[in-house]
């Protein structure tokens, strides 16, 4: 399993939430795309659209089960993609800003 830690991610890299809208509402990683694991399928195009050409797709969710899941599908579609060790629940222990759609302190939840 292609994995990164929280700390290795540089400001501008692409990051692909999967967390769930109630997650997402409570505080998430600015510029962050959101697409919920429970839709991915469905929007999967939404993702290759954002994602850059010959970039790598960071997946974080709140603790890392998830991000795995849908990082491992990435990599069977031949998509370089890699998973937050440890998702927003390090980021935020890290320092990392967490924010609201509305850009104010968020929480993860």
């Amino acid at each position: 399993m292609p994995t990164v830690g929280v700390m290795d991610l540089k400001d501008g890299d692409f990051l692909l939430d999967v967390r769930e809208d109630d997650e997402w509402q409570a505080g998430h990683a600015e510029g962050a795309l959101h697409l919920p694991m429970s839709e991915f399928v469905a929007r999967y195009g939404e993702l290759t659209e954002a994602a850059p050409q010959d970039g790598r797709v960071h997946v974080i969710c709140r603790s890392g089960g998830r991000s795995a899941q849908v990082t491992m599908y990435l990599v069977q579609q031949g998509i370089d993609a890699v998973n937050v060790d440890g998702g927003m629940q390090v980021w935020q222990a890290a320092g990392r800003p967490v924010i609201t759609d509305e850009g104010k302190p968020g929480q993860v939840v």
